[in-house]
């Protein structure tokens, strides 16, 4: 119906697309159930969108129902384009996924080569690598609005090129004692390296950057008070609405699915409905963020502020 009555939210021609890294160096924060999430929120908004899973675990692919290392060989992931300097588009790996508008480039196992490749090449003085990737999805960038990045839990090699290729950076937190302390210490080496980048005059341009307290169980006395810490150190930073761990994304996970792909609760209808609350919540605060990017659409946003 949006295409009938052009209705479609797309930003203008002018506008930047937006490359939002869902980043932390910590497994298990939640990160590719925000970037997938994300993702298929903003395409059934009527986005269009491209996912890119540059992640050798391979967790947002397996999302959208392939084996990664049995459906899928190298020539399908990133790394023949950043093995490569021949290469000039990362066309050749983009796929339709079975969401209108949403385009994925999956991983799989062998893109850990690149993780290695790129390393030792940099160490070699190729400072240039940094911005292969970044090169990569500014040459796709003119078929989406929002093009959303699931890098490794490590601050390595294909992590630095996802920050310097983005120009957002979401970054999920659980309210534990552990995921705290971690984030602390990824966001003192990320200063650091973003120092030691803008001394090569490489440094990543963030239009924002936002905390998204992740599998939060409000029951819990010690998350309910880290939630309270998270929102008073980052501010307006933090989303307000809290991802909340719920059997609803894990039972959907289960079946390689995700909770916008469920025809019916996987639980119960109250489970279902609170969790695509909360989904819907954390994904159209930053859905807010994204287009606050795009000139076209700051006239809009204002009257809807006012309203």
């Amino acid at each position: 119906m949006r295409g009938v009555f052009g209705t479609r939210p797309y930003r203008a021609p002018t506008d930047p697309c937006c490359v939002v890294a869902v980043q932390n160096f910590k497994g298990g924060v939640g990160k590719s159930t925000v970037a997938v999430h994300l993702a298929q929120y903003l395409a059934i908004r009527g986005y269009r969108v491209a996912l890119v899973d540059c992640d050798s675990q391979a967790s947002a692919t397996t999302l959208f129902g392939y084996v990664p290392d049995l459906d899928l060989g190298e020539d399908d992931t990133l790394y023949p384009f950043l093995r490569e300097g021949e290469r000039s588009s990362l066309d050749y790996a983009l796929r339709k996924t079975h969401f209108d508008g949403l385009e994925l480039i999956p991983a799989n196992l062998r893109l850990f080569n690149s993780e290695y490749e790129l390393a030792a090449r940099m160490a070699r003085g190729s400072d240039g690598l940094l911005d292969r990737l970044k090169e990569g999805v500014e040459s796709i960038s003119d078929r989406f609005d929002v093009i959303v990045m699931d890098p490794p839990p490590a601050l390595g090699a294909i992590s630095l090129s996802v920050l310097r290729a983005a120009n957002a950076l979401v970054v999920p937190v659980p309210p534990t004692v552990m995921d705290f302390s971690s984030t602390a210490a990824f966001l003192s080496m990320l200063d650091e390296t973003i120092e030691q980048l803008a001394e090569r005059g490489l440094a990543p341009e963030l239009q924002f950057l936002r905390f998204v307290g992740s599998k939060v169980d409000e029951n819990k006395s010690m998350q309910k008070e880290l939630l309270h810490l998270m929102r008073t150190l980052f501010g307006h930073a933090m989303v307000r609405t809290p991802l909340k761990d719920s059997a609803e994304i894990d039972n959907a996970t289960a079946r390689l699915m995700t909770v916008y792909e469920l025809d019916g609760p996987a639980t119960s209808s109250a489970v279902r409905n609170r969790c695509l609350g909360y989904l819907d919540g954390v994904n159209a605060e930053i859905e807010v963020d994204i287009r606050s990017m795009w000139p076209s659409h700051q006239a809009a946003l204002r009257k809807a502020a006012l309203a």
